[in-house]
């Protein structure tokens, strides 16, 4: 999510101590002194103090972006928080996703909300997969070892997977709010036509769109100060003016389908909240809904906006971090669409039940 520095060929750059030797130094000693717990901005707000107060450094030029980026790759927050929420979603999400899907396709009528069901375990399963790869790059100190060519594969299905969930998910709220809102149109508007064009033409039409750009721009570089081969995080001044206003484009366009999730699960809410005591569990739940998809989809994309607009290094933790809580929305999608339900958690046990069983079969078979 950076820029990476161009220098002259022949000419390697100087280390991190010799590119701001004096000023560094106290900079990290600051940062440990304080036990890590300054955020970037306060300590480059000192930093900045400490250049003014400091005769002897006033000739010498300000801090280079590439200090500020050191500093930033290698800060605890992105080196152990991350890859701990990437692996907590994906141990609970992964498991959860894959049972969802299995009774989904075998055990359920394919109805319309079923059919976008199915498609968003799918693209909440792809997401997951490409967690893996992140978690090693993130605990090896964002460190890319598999090369550029699986680099821009994870980064375009893991971005792709995201924004397909996203407007599976906004189709989904439309689906519910012709149901209840206008259950008269409901006959015609949630119809197996509409929910496949829904679904496999407008959902994984995006997905392919999301995916395009990062799979034709570079998206890996080898810097030589820290040794790293970084994979999405740093980009060069070329590829950055090139590569963002794709990404500007599609967080614009996340953000209208937010509106539009936001829209039809209020008119949900309202509606069901006028139907007195009795729908007030089908409110609780359409109400926790609406808080997850804004939890966890919100932050990373309002960063992500700020970042393309204002190119800052001191943005990049608060957006590793928002994208890694993006992450528990397929972790926790099964749980508030699927396993909600009584019905479904009956099919749930009777898959286990028939699993377990056919295990002990087995078993006493070959004992036999």
């Amino acid at each position: 999510m950076g820029q990476a520095r161009n220098t002259s060929p022949g000419r390697r750059p100087g280390g991190i101590l010799t590119r701001c030797p004096s000023h560094l130094i106290w900079f990290l000693s600051m940062r440990r002194s304080s036990g890590s717990t300054l955020s970037l901005s306060r300590m480059t707000e000192l930093l900045t103090l400490s250049l003014r107060e400091n005769p002897a450094t006033l000739r010498r030029k300000p801090i280079s972006v590439a200090c500020i980026r050191d500093l930033v790759l290698s800060s605890s927050t992105t080196v152990i928080v991350v890859p701990v929420l990437y692996s907590v979603a994906f141990l609970v999400g992964l498991p959860a996703n894959i049972l969802a899907l299995w009774v989904l396709i075998f055990h359920t009528e394919k109805i319309p909300s079923n059919i976008l069901l199915i498609n968003l375990a799918v693209l909440d399963m792809l997401l997951l997969l490409m967690l893996p790869f992140r978690i090693i790059y993130y605990f090896a100190g964002l460190n890319w070892f598999f090369g550029e060519p699986l680099c821009r594969l994870v980064i375009a299905l893991l971005y792709g997977s995201m924004y397909g969930s996203v407007l599976c998910l906004a189709f989904i709220s439309i689906d519910r709010y012709i149901a209840l809102v206008h259950p008269f149109g409901a006959l015609t508007l949630r119809s197996h036509r509409t929910s496949l064009a829904m679904s496999v033409v407008s959902v994984w039409v995006v997905v392919l769109l999301t995916m395009l750009p990062l799979l034709l721009f570079r998206q890996s570089y080898q810097l030589n100060d820290p040794p790293i081969n970084t994979c999405y995080d740093v980009h060069t001044t070329a590829s950055a003016t090139s590569f963002f206003p794709y990404v500007g484009l599609f967080g614009f366009c996340f953000s209208l389908t937010l509106l539009v999730t936001v829209f039809c699960h209020g008119a949900v809410l309202k509606t069901l909240l006028a139907s007195g005591h009795r729908y007030s569990h089908a409110a609780c739940l359409t109400a926790l809904v609406l808080l997850v998809s804004l939890a966890c989809f919100l932050p990373s994309n309002i960063v992500l906006l700020l970042y393309c607009i204002n190119n800052k290094y001191n943005l990049y933790v608060p957006y590793v971090v928002s994208l890694a809580f993006s992450c528990f929305g397929p972790c926790i999608d099964p749980f508030i669409y699927n396993y909600v339900s009584d019905d479904f958690r009956d099919k749930v046990l009777r898959v286990l039940t028939s699993v377990h069983s056919q295990s002990r079969n087995t078993s006493t078979k070959s004992q036999d």
